[in-house]
């Protein structure tokens, strides 16, 4: 598999890596400057020029993986008879400099219900990087001539058409973020039981007005959950001070808050990261 084949097959597998690259090579040098070779925690593609090179690029590689680092670095590697190495001697002679890039995880989100407002969402989201699942009951929303504007997507975009959607939260990636605004309250609230009761999810959000919400938290009630439960689900979702109601502007608050969740996220799991590490 090549290079490029793997950094895809790891993102459609949803598991990290770290692309290796040789950048500058000095002297002698089993590779060209320009190699490259991707490193998973339990596999590798590729080669940078094996040996003690390619050892202790792979070895830090991996240790960038368990400390699920997003910092990209570069390591200098001397391969001469005279250099400390610890996965034996390599002397070409020449000395090389490894870039090493992390290829985190990218953020799940999914968008049940691709009416106006959903189908604004999912153009501003496609232009992120991230796995975007669309989903909607209905045959006609899901037309590929209707979703055309989101061909030069920068996301991975997944479109569902599911009669029955709640199906399609049993599906989604673990840590997947769930926005429901579809056109049936009937089948939102279908929804919100279901997400309440899948524990692989992200966050919940719903669209609608308090009273709705209020309906709601009867029937989530009714349904078992309790009420640390029902508070996971995030409503109303959008920015309160915006306060235009045609779909671009909701979607534009919509997307604005997930983003400053995601963006918080990124910043808590470096932290954390941060602190394990110490």
């Amino acid at each position: 598999m090549s290079w490029l084949r793997a950094v895809e097959h790891l993102r459609a597998a949803r598991r990290p890596g770290v692309l290796v690259t040789l950048t500058t090579v000095r002297g002698h040098a089993p590779r060209e400057a320009g190699a490259k070779m991707v490193v998973a925690d339990d596999a590798t593609w590729g080669t940078i020029g094996g040996g003690n090179l390619e050892a202790t690029a792979v070895s830090r590689a991996r240790g960038l993986i368990a400390a699920a680092s997003h910092a990209p670095e570069t390591i200098t590697i001397s391969l001469s008879d005279k250099a400390f190495s610890e996965h034996g001697q390599q002397c070409c002679g020449g000395e090389v400099v490894v870039l090493l890039e992390p290829l985190a995880v990218v953020p799940s989100v999914a968008v049940f219900g691709l009416g106006q407002v959903g189908l604004e969402l999912a153009r501003i989201l496609a232009r992120r990087d991230i796995d975007l699942h669309l989903v909607d009951s209905r045959a006609d929303l899901v037309d590929p001539e209707r979703l055309r504007p989101l061909d030069d997507a920068v996301a991975r975009v997944r479109v569902h058409h599911a009669p029955v959607p709640e199906l399609v939260l049993g599906q989604v990636p673990a840590g997947t973020h769930v926005l429901i605004m579809t056109h049936d309250h009937a089948e939102d609230a279908a929804l919100c039981d279901v997400a309440l009761r899948c524990r692989h999810l992200g966050s919940i959000g719903l669209i609608g007005s308090s009273s709705k919400w209020r309906r709601f938290e009867s029937t989530l009630a009714r349904e078992g959950h309790s009420p640390d439960a029902i508070a996971r689900i995030i409503t109303p979702i959008g920015l309160p001070d915006l306060r235009g109601k045609d779909p671009s502007t909701v979607a534009i608050g919509v997307a604005a808050t997930l983003v400053r969740a995601l963006e918080a996220e990124s910043v808590r799991r470096t932290r954390a990261d941060s602190v394990e590490r110490r």
